[in-house]
């Protein structure tokens, strides 16, 4: 791990302590709760959706189905990225689910013509397997290994006059993931349930023709190389009533560089003979923050309502992005 990297997670595993700090006496002893009160919470009295971008560690029964649509609008500087991803994931034996996440898009451009129409992104298999499991009285949280493999399904070159169609890499990304989960008593008997996500990313190489979302030219020929990706996402979710729920991510996001190479064929000078092009975007990184407000009308299914803030950091261009989600497990 870069000394980068380190620093993020250190950011948040620091921003971790100093909230668990926070907590009194007994939640820091155990992740339990005290002795039974008349105000505790049972776990079985708090219904949750999820927070807005940490994934669970838990997996779902054998048999049983996750259906959770997203939508969302990413607002940067000219651009409105409009999308939708869905979660379907199926219980296919014990600690065992898989799953498949269609993606789908739309760019609004301020400078330049629109998408020409919805089109596909970059859809995702997923598959995860739960170690332990969280119970009460137990430090033990629930962790789960995840395993992502990101397909190009979405348009990432050849896109002519209309570069907003790019919604996609063109590339194969691997994405291995460590996931926990586990809960806190707070001095009011309500439940805080806390995730950690640590994720690496590493991405196969792909040709490119012609515009593209890496910023080639109609005359462009050559290949892309996107760098490893780091993903780290503390959230916490507070259980302010049985049905309502209050949530926060904190993430931390580092990208190596990204190296495009080939021939342009353009020749704005007289040149006789094709352009060598060496273009490196440089490694970047950034903090974000994703508040969220959950409603439950059962155990089983209810709605997500939050905004994600990613700060412009090293090398990366902010944006904030306003989502809802439907959560549906039968």
């Amino acid at each position: 791990m870069t000394a980068r990297r380190r620093a993020g997670l250190c950011s948040l595993l620091c921003m971790f302590g100093c909230m668990t700090q926070s907590i009194p006496t007994f939640a820091q002893t155990a992740p339990a709760p005290p002795p039974a009160l008349s105000t505790q919470e049972s776990m079985s009295d708090a219904w949750w959706t999820g927070p807005m971008l940490a994934n669970s560690a838990e997996t779902l029964p054998p048999g049983h189905f996750l259906f959770e649509p997203y939508l969302y609008d990413i607002r940067t500087p000219h651009t409105d990225s409009f999308g939708s991803r869905t979660y379907i994931l199926y219980g296919l034996v014990n600690n065992l689910s898989i799953g498949l996440i269609p993606v789908f898009g739309y760019n609004k451009v301020s400078n330049g013509p629109n998408s020409s129409g919805v089109g596909l992104g970059d859809w995702q298999l997923q598959a995860q397997y739960r170690l332990t499991k969280f119970h009460e009285g137990s430090w033990v949280p629930t962790v789960a290994i995840q395993l992502q493999e990101t397909l190009p399904t979405g348009k990432y070159d050849q896109l002519g006059n209309r570069p907003a169609d790019g919604l996609g890499s063109g590339t194969y990304t691997t994405t291995v993931a460590i996931n926990s989960q586990t809960y806190f008593w707070l001095p009011n008997g309500r439940i805080l349930r806390t995730r950690l996500d640590i994720s690496e990313s590493f991405s196969h190489s792909a040709h490119v023709k012609g515009v593209s979302v890496y910023g080639t030219d109609e005359a462009f020929r050559g290949s892309v190389k996107p760098g490893n990706g780091f993903f780290a996402d503390l959230a916490f979710e507070y259980s302010l009533t049985e049905r309502w729920v209050l949530a926060t991510d904190f993430t931390y996001g580092h990208n190596d560089n990204t190296r495009v190479t080939g021939l342009d064929f353009a020749d704005p000078s007289n040149v006789p003979f094709p352009q060598t092009v060496r273009v490196n975007s440089g490694s970047s990184s950034a903090f974000g923050i994703a508040p969220a407000i959950e409603y439950n009308w059962t155990p089983a299914i209810g709605v997500l309502l939050g905004t994600r803030i990613i700060f412009g950091g090293h090398n990366n261009v902010g944006s904030v992005t306003p989502a809802i989600a439907l959560n549906y497990v039968y």
